[in-house]
């Protein structure tokens, strides 16, 4: 396969049309962005967000009126792949913002990197933020010295970082992708999980088993956990707890079930005084969807949101922005990977009066 290689290399800060790829200063080295729309067989209903750098795992949020983006930053380092998702190397966090969908988009460059965080050993991924206390906080997963996934924390005065960390990563954490809710009452929940790569499978009763295993297809599948935090907002209230995903009837999924059940990227949000608990469903890419009464579950199985997208993986994040609710999510158009390599995209999520989401296919 021949690849057009794009370099941006130009200016201190950037500004990027969300609605073209053109090249656009950057105020960090730019990473080299493969890219081969001849290719590209399917019209795809979004383009990237940015193009100067790969981005994955869109965490959205509304601070000050403006949404901030923090994603996981993708490069080409050279790690072979493999199901563990190895090739996953990333090493620093950028945080994207923007003042309206489809508006450009400013790069505010490095908000952490690895080299600052004092127990990390490697594998920066997908992220997410809060702010609460006066004070912004970042929260990532990352493995320790020891290639245990664990989550920490860092805290900043602006959205935008830069972001310190914390000296030890939160206590009784563990795993990859936490996504922090704050609810009407003002209280905040962290939700996480991600097997495979993720580790998921060797924790059970919050106890760690370098050994445990893939669910087999006639087993239950592993549960996300949750936990609500403390005001502190850098500890969690207690150990973590298993959350229950169920289909209509009230039974609880099995490994098999791999086009609804649980893989990684929890992401909680209300609407209409319900709980929605949405998630990848990894091997079998769907976004889907869940429904409850408690932000512990149970929830309900309700359908998919997203259909598969260009590339294995699917991660995401959910907002309402200006009467409009938006899903940010995704795929790998530029650089044609098949797992890594990606670059985020948003586009308007919508509701039936019943409230199930509309299914959104984003490639035709």
């Amino acid at each position: 396969m021949k690849f057009k290689l794009l370099l941006i290399a130009l200016g201190a800060t950037i500004v990027i049309s969300c609605n073209n790829n053109s090249a656009a200063p950057a105020e960090t080295k730019p990473d080299t962005v493969a890219q081969k729309p001849a290719e590209q067989k399917k019209e795809l209903l979004n383009q990237p967000l940015v193009s100067h750098i790969y981005t994955a795992d869109p965490s959205a949020h509304v601070f000050n009126g403006r949404i901030y983006i923090y994603p996981s930053h993708d490069t080409a380092t050279g790690t072979p792949q493999d199901d563990l998702g190895s090739h996953f190397d990333m090493r620093d966090y950028h945080v994207l913002s923007m003042d309206n969908v489809g508006g450009t988009v400013t790069d505010h460059g490095v908000a952490l990197d690895i080299k600052n965080v004092p127990w990390a050993g490697r594998q920066m991924w997908a992220p997410d933020a809060a702010y609460a206390n006066g004070k912004y906080y970042l929260y990532f997963p990352v493995k320790n010295k020891k290639d245990v996934f664990q989550i920490g924390v860092a805290t900043s005065d602006k959205p935008e970082g830069p972001f310190i960390a914390e000296k030890q990563p939160m206590k009784n954490s563990y795993s990859i992708d936490p996504c922090v809710f704050k609810d009407d009452d003002g209280k905040f929940y962290m939700y996480l999980g991600g097997i495979w790569g993720g580790q998921l499978q060797r924790w059970n009763n919050n106890k760690y088993d370098s050994s445990g295993a893939n669910r087999k297809p006639d087993e239950p599948a592993i549960l996300p956990r949750i936990s609500q935090m403390n005001p502190d907002m850098k500890s969690l209230s207690g150990e973590l707890k298993e959350i229950q995903l169920l289909d209509k009837n009230g039974k609880a999924f099995t490994e098999k079930d791999n086009d609804k059940r649980f893989f990684e990227g929890p992401w909680v949000f209300k609407y209409k005084g319900q709980y929605y608990f949405t998630y990848s469903t990894g091997d079998t890419h769907n976004l889907c969807y869940a429904t409850g009464s408690s932000p512990y579950g149970p929830f309900t199985y309700q359908g998919k949101i997203l259909n598969p997208v260009v590339g294995w993986t699917s991660h995401h994040s959910i907002i309402e922005f200006n009467g409009k609710w938006y899903l940010f999510y995704h795929d790998s158009q530029l650089s044609g990977e098949q797992t890594h390599l990606r670059n985020i995209k948003v586009t308007e999520m919508k509701f039936n009066e019943d409230g199930t989401i509309q299914t959104i296919t984003p490639q035709k």
